[in-house]
This record gives C-alpha cells, structure tokens and sequence, in this order.
C-alpha cells in the first residue's frame, strides 16, 4: 500500500500519513521543511519497512496546530498518531526538529522503542557551536544554509513552484510561513528545551546521522548526542548538509538498516 491516509488523535489533532512499504513499522518524523516530493529516503526505507510519515500539525493538510504548544505537548502528539495507527513499538526516525521529537518520544515512553534514527536532530544546545538562526535567514539564503549543493537545494525546497506566477508565489509563503510557525514553537529563539535533562532515560539502540556539511547544526554535535547516548552510533555522510535525507538518501537509510541487525 502507498499513499497518504488521515487519522484522528485523541488530543484532537487531524493528520495526513503517508504510508508505504511492507514489513516492520517505522515512524518517520519530517524536519521543518515538511514532506518533500524530492525526499528519496521515504522510498528507501520503504523496502525494508512499513514507513508511515505523518505530517506535524501546522504541515500540509495537517491541522490542530493551535492545540500545540510545547514540548510536551509534541512528543504526546507523537504518541498520539503512533496510537491511532495502532503501532506496537515501532521503529522511530527523525529528521532535524522531527528528530528531537522522535528523542524526546523515546526519552519519555522507553520502553516503547528499541530502535532510534536520529538524523541532525535538533535539541541540543553548546554556547561554542551555536546553532544557526533559520527564522532570520532571508529565502533565497536557505539553500546554502541547508544543502552541500545548494543548486539542488533550491529546486527542493521550492517543489518547482513557478515563481512568475503570482497565486503559486503568495501561495508559498502562506503555507511557508505556517510551517515556520510551527516549527517555531520548538526551535525559537534557540533550539533548547532541555532534552539534555532526560536523555538518560533513552534506552533505545540509536544511530546519530549526519551530514559531514551541515552548515545549520554543526556536525560537532553529532559527537555531542554520541557521548550522552550509551552505545550510540555516529555516522558522518560526506558530501551532504543538514538536508543529508535529500541528498544522500541511501546512505542514510544504509545507517539505519544497520542499527536494526546490530
């Protein structure tokens, strides 16, 4: 089965889930770009799993984002889909804000996931390595922020949105500016909620993935989630940035394979 499907949560939140793949769950926590069309890493962890993706809140048709606010209330939410699924201990994969989530989830409910992809999750916080401010970078900036080929990047994060048409222009920034707001909510003014406090109680196998060019988080925290995660393993994927799920989709999902035959 492939496609996108809606559930309902108990919190009251109404989310679109793309689904795809046969064999183990996995749960895939997107970033604050969203679901993107060019995204490949879906379709390779597709092969081996199960892979649903739900849309935050805020994301895509997804809705009930006024009714997040926190934290908290985010890692419940996650909970929340992975209970409207119906998912038994699933596989947990996060990208960006979607793997601070997919930490804070497995910080909170242990003994609910054995295996963890955190792929440049943000949530940690070094005053020497401060995290780059992606709510004060101009557009036409991100690319260079965010991807090692920042030609490939544009035509990413755009989804070939015809800018030379006003409605498909106007629309774009709506839906960008929804996004960010609520990203925003996590990751303004800096992306610390004190997750270092409960990362002692992550008891899962987790893989750290990073891209060796990631110019928004810095891959010295890569270094810093291996030492506070017994047992972690760190990967460093060249010739990729913080966008690594884009452009080295199969060596992401390489990383992850090997965490679950580890």
């Amino acid at each position: 089965m492939m496609g996108w499907e809606r559930i309902d949560t108990a919190k009251g939140t109404s989310c679109r889930v793309w689904r795809h793949g046969q064999g183990s769950p996995l749960v895939y926590l997107h970033g604050s770009a969203g679901i993107l069309e060019a995204d490949g890493l879906l379709s390779a962890l597709a092969r081996e799993h199960t892979v649903y993706a739900p849309e935050l809140p805020g994301f895509g048709e997804s809705s009930g984002e006024e009714l997040l606010e926190d934290m908290l209330d985010f890692t419940l939410h996650g909970w929340d889909v992975v209970n409207a699924l119906g998912l038994d201990r699933p596989t947990l994969v996060g990208h960006s804000l979607g793997g601070m989530v997919a930490a804070e989830m497995a910080c909170v409910c242990p003994e609910r996931v054995e295996h963890l992809g955190l792929i440049a999750p943000a949530g940690l916080w070094m005053d020497e390595h401060p995290v780059a401010d992606i709510f004060g970078v101009l557009p036409q900036s991100l690319p260079g922020l965010l991807f090692h080929d920042p030609a490939q990047g544009a035509a990413a994060l755009t989804g070939g949105v015809d800018f030379s048409d006003d409605d498909a222009l106007v629309s774009f920034f709506v839906e960008n500016a929804r996004r960010l707001g609520t990203a925003g909510k996590l990751l303004f003014p800096i992306p610390n909620r004190r997750l270092s406090k409960r990362i002692y109680r992550l008891a899962a196998r987790t893989a750290v993935i990073w891209g060796e060019s990631d110019r928004l988080i810095p891959p010295v925290y890569a270094s810093r989630w291996g030492q506070l995660i017994p047992g972690a393993e760190v990967v460093l994927i060249p010739d990729a940035g913080h966008m690594v799920t884009l452009e080295a989709p199969a060596a992401v999902a390489d990383a992850i394979e090997k965490l679950l035959v580890r």
